[in-house]
């Protein structure tokens, strides 16, 4: 029989597409007790903190399109000058692009940047009266804005729960045996079913302190690592009391 040619309807995926992409992998085993003693833990040495310098929504929504391969500490050198420049949306959307550039030119990738950042000010400006949205279908509708960064703003500058999966968090929860996949959209929904909703920011940030600091990406310091005795990547067997 010859394969029928119709096209699905317009503004429409193909069944099979939309069913793929709602398809979670299954947890590992385990998972959710090591989801909830990672909680425990991290809360025990870690605040809920984001480190990129910041006093209201829009400044951390620039700081964290600026933090994109770079690290906090560069982003928070260069925003004091940026924010006393233009320290409203509306100041930044009338920006001068090659001043912008100047400014930020230490985060690396700037010219992309200076123009992510400007163009997200215009949005704001345009689309939601110069006031950074709070909502995540809004935020992702920003330039430069993805659902990661849309998480951190939402988590830290609203208090709305939300799971940011940053290279660090991607990282962290396939060694943890939370998750076994790459993929940050289905961390985000696999992780966001086995830990509480007021967990959700908090691990995050926590997961990426931890990654910064102990669970590094090339050899992890298990040795002092608050979790060695129940990740199944821990490369110490942990003492017994």
């Amino acid at each position: 029989m010859a394969r029928s040619n119709a096209a699905a309807p317009a503004g429409r995926k193909p069944a099979r597409k939309r069913a793929a992409k709602r398809a979670l992998p299954r947890l590992p085993r385990g998972a959710r007790q090591r989801a909830a003693l990672a909680v425990e833990r991290l809360a025990q040495i870690y605040p809920a903190a984001c480190e990129l310098d910041h006093h209201n929504p829009f400044e951390l929504t620039i700081a964290t399109i600026l933090s994109a391969q770079t690290t906090d500490k560069m982003v928070n050198l260069v925003t004091p000058e940026l924010f006393a420049r233009y320290p409203t949306a509306a100041d930044l959307a009338a920006a001068d692009l090659a001043e912008v550039e100047r400014i930020i030119k230490p985060t690396g990738f700037f010219r992309n940047k200076a123009r992510a950042i400007i163009a997200a000010a215009r949005a704001i400006v345009d689309r939601f009266s110069g006031e950074v949205p709070s909502r995540m279908d809004d935020l992702v509708t920003l330039p430069g804005i993805g659902r990661k960064t849309a998480n951190v703003v939402l988590g830290v500058a609203f208090d709305v729960p939300g799971f940011a999966v940053d290279t660090h968090v991607k990282r962290l929860t396939n060694r943890l045996g939370l998750v076994a996949t790459r993929d940050p959209e289905k961390i985000e929904a696999l992780v966001t079913k086995i830990v509480p909703p007021v967990e959700w920011t908090g691990l995050s940030l926590r997961l990426i302190l931890h990654g910064r600091r102990v669970c590094v990406a090339g050899r992890p310091h298990c040795e002092v690592c608050v979790m060695n005795d129940f990740c199944p990547s821990s490369l110490v067997k942990p003492r017994k009391s």
